[in-house]
């Protein structure tokens, strides 16, 4: 029996009007995701508590492990609520307030960060609404008013987000918004707890004390979203379990032309520090509107392939978009067929522990036989994120674990299918029941090689160990 190639990139999808009832979570679980996120900028309470239980009971009738993933909003810079939109005209001024600061220019906006004024210099430059609006900042007539010079005009409404390119604020790591979500995320057992705009790795360790104080093992990912982040990039990757590469923001805090290149440098450093990493934003952005992608679009979702990047994400095209599942079927499959186009172009992790070596022979050793697949044995998930750290060439990697949320950890691991093994036994019939799992499954036939990896069969075994076998 020919066997289908498993997809290793992994798909997150976002959870919203478009797709969030029984029905459209089924098929989206179907067509091939791993990971449903939900977005807190936007969620309410009332509706996580709804939606985690549908994305568990759709992946339970699937016999097919998804995870779920909150995404925090994280301290963001906003204007505030306007009567009526304001239009700028390029050339004009607008000034900018905080605190209780009062203008009597009709062309005023309020901010909600009070550090705004001090934070800047005149010649800093203010991007508003996702960098559509620029301004310049002329003078600074007190302590909580910014005159500036509008550099492209346009429309400013209510609650916009405003970046301020290379300019280290001093926002706090979490708002209370966002512990308040994490303590939501924590009640209702998710997997993965991702926090926005993290510019430091004392960021990520608050958040994980937090959550390890509500009793949650949710594994946290870091979002690069600023320069600030970029300089500290290498410190976060350690901190966190994950990162995302949030292309929207850190689009716009990076000139385009570098963007590239930093999503690159963001996916070698994860690989070589050994952490998942996802990109992000605008990959198939037209098809919120549009049945099919943009050749672009299409070279984009490659690109990030060939990166060899853990994972790739979806936002508006499946939260509010008119084609959620189609987008997921489209997203597979450009995925699944340039992973056949060859091994990309991405580092391996650093090699130091003896553990290490040890997955690494073993790697070798199955990418050597064609059609080979390694098997992994493992409680917390370790191993198997060692495997995927090293990006085999050819070798499909399937994990046994007795934890289930360790199997939605795996969600995220390049290349990695995780079934559940309660590990009862002896080592003999722990492997000879895994591999029976996968028979039947038709992920391996007779005659197949096996290298079976592991440091947890037994007891009796205090170091690792690597076989070779063949299914009978």
């Amino acid at each position: 029996m020919e066997k289908t190639p498993m997809r290793r990139t992994k798909i997150i999808t976002t959870l919203g009007p478009a797709t969030d009832s029984r029905e459209v979570i089924g098929r989206m679980v179907s067509a091939g995701v791993d990971i449903f996120r939900l977005n807190m900028t936007h969620a309410k309470e009332e509706w996580v508590r709804e939606v985690v239980p549908m994305i568990r009971d759709a992946s339970a009738e699937r016999e097919r492990s998804v995870a779920v993933l909150v995404d925090l909003q994280g301290p963001s810079i906003r204007t505030g609520d306007l009567d009526q939109p304001l239009e700028l005209h390029e050339g004009g001024t607008v000034e900018l307030v905080t605190g209780n600061a009062v203008s009597e220019d009709k062309a005023s906006i309020f901010v909600n960060y009070g550090g705004l004024v001090d934070d800047l210099d005149v010649g800093d430059l203010v991007l508003v609404d996702n960098g559509v609006i620029q301004l310049r900042v002329t003078s600074k007539p007190d302590g909580e008013r910014l005159k500036c010079e509008v550099l492209t005009p346009g429309v400013i409404g209510s609650r916009r987000h405003i970046n301020l390119p290379g300019v280290r604020v001093r926002l706090p790591g979490l708002t209370e918004a966002d512990m308040s979500c994490a303590s939501l995320a924590a009640e209702v057992g998710v997997d993965f707890v991702a926090l926005s705009f993290v510019r430091e790795a004392v960021h990520i360790d608050q958040l994980r004390e937090l959550l390890g104080s509500e009793g949650s093992r949710a594994q946290v990912v870091a979002k690069i979203e600023d320069q600030e982040a970029m300089r500290n990039l290498d410190e976060i990757i350690v901190a966190s379990d994950a990162v995302m590469v949030a292309r929207g923001d850190l689009g716009i805090e990076v000139h385009v032309e570098e963007l590239p290149l930093v999503q690159r440098r963001i996916v070698r450093n994860c690989i070589k520090l050994g952490k998942r990493v996802i990109v992000a934003t605008h990959m198939l952005e037209s098809m919120i509107e549009n049945p099919l992608p943009t050749r672009a679009e299409v070279s984009d979702v490659a690109n990030a392939v060939y990166e060899q990047a853990d994972a790739v994400m979806l936002s508006g095209e499946t939260s509010v978009g008119a084609h959620p599942v189609k987008c997921v079927e489209i997203l597979n499959s450009i995925a699944a067929r340039n992973e056949l186009g060859g091994a990309g172009f991405a580092s391996h992790a650093d090699i130091k522990s003896h553990k290490q070596k040890t997955v690494k022979a073993a790697v070798g050793l199955a990418d050597s036989i064609p059609g080979c697949v390694i098997v992994v044995f493992t409680k917390r998930g370790l191993m198997a994120d060692y495997v995927a750290n090293l990006r085999p060439e050819s070798a499909l990697v399937y994990a046994f674990t007795p934890d289930e949320q360790v199997i939605r950890y795996l969600c995220l691991s390049r290349g990695v299918t995780a079934f559940l093994s309660p590990m009862s036994g002896s080592p003999e019939a722990i492997v000879e029941g895994a591999l029976d799992e996968l028979k039947g499954r038709g992920l391996v036939d007779s005659g197949d090689s096996v290298v079976v990896l592991s440091d947890v069969l037994g007891e009796e075994f205090a170091q690792d160990s690597i076989h070779l076998k063949r299914i009978e």
